[in-house]
């Protein structure tokens, strides 16, 4: 008997992120290995192509922390923050 083993992340987007996702956060659940890739592909699937392209401009905060590698390993319970260019002064 295998077990696998679950990762609970909550996506938070912001923006235009939140515009082409339709929510404002989404919680997921996630087998193996979750990465920072694996969620995005996984919302990316799940809501289409234009947050698709949004993602592709975004930057991530995993639990408050700015995340450049994309490999990046998800704990249990972990929020990522997608956040999409902003303009501004």
């Amino acid at each position: 008997m295998s077990t696998t083993t679950m990762t609970r992340v909550t996506v938070r987007y912001f923006a235009a992120a939140r515009a082409a996702a339709g929510t404002e956060t989404e919680p997921l659940e996630l087998a193996g290995d979750v990465t920072v890739d694996s969620v995005l592909a996984a919302v990316g699937d799940r809501h289409g192509g234009e947050l698709a392209r949004v993602l592709d401009r975004c930057s991530f905060l995993l639990d408050e922390v700015a995340v450049r590698d994309r490999s990046t390993r998800l704990p249990d319970n972990a929020t990522l923050d997608v956040l999409p260019p902003f303009a501004g002064g």
